[in-house]
């Protein structure tokens, strides 16, 4: 069976009294270094598509409850008859027939990408052995617009740095 180790161990040679807490913990990864840029890699490109996909969710919101219009592609006019290429419709009455709702595929798209990014924030999460708090934080920003990109460059620097300043912490196969 394998023996769970904390993130932080207590160093096994003895350190100076000045510099104390700082040597007293070893950091401790959950994965190997490559794994852990992988996740990261996989982080920041979700980061960026699921909050790009949610300021589009955004405007799509402002444009159907303030406006009441849906994005449309192709169709016809349900007023004129004529063929309906790209553009805003009318909600109620329904503006376009036959055409596909833009603004219902943005929904659909950004719930399933949401999903693939809790993924990608477990994985970085599970391998950095990072506190739950920082899960928490990291799931937010698919969900609270321009989020994202914070979270993702606060989180993408914190990674380097523990990884550049602990060489010795990772798993070892």
């Amino acid at each position: 069976m394998i023996d769970p180790k904390p993130a932080i161990q207590p160093e096994q040679s003895g350190g100076s009294a000045g510099n104390k807490s700082a040597r007293n913990k070893k950091r401790r990864f959950g994965g190997t270094i490559p794994q852990i840029r992988s996740a990261l890699k996989f982080y920041k490109v979700l980061a960026y598509l699921t909050g790009a996909m949610l300021l589009l969710l955004c405007a799509e919101l402002v444009a159907r409850y303030a406006f009441g219009v849906y994005l449309y592609a192709g169709g016809t006019n349900a007023v004129t008859g004529q063929p309906f290429g790209l553009g805003f419709a009318e909600a109620e009455p329904k503006g376009v027939i036959g055409g596909a709702n833009i603004s219902v595929a943005v929904l659909i798209v950004h719930g399933w990408m949401y999903v693939v990014y809790l993924i990608s924030n477990f994985r970085l999460w599970s391998l950095m052995r990072w506190p739950f708090t920082k899960l928490v934080l990291l799931a937010l920003g698919g969900v609270v617009p321009l989020m994202s990109f914070i979270v993702e460059k606060k989180f993408h620097a914190e990674v380097e740095a523990e990884i550049a300043d602990n060489p010795g912490a990772s798993r070892r196969y």
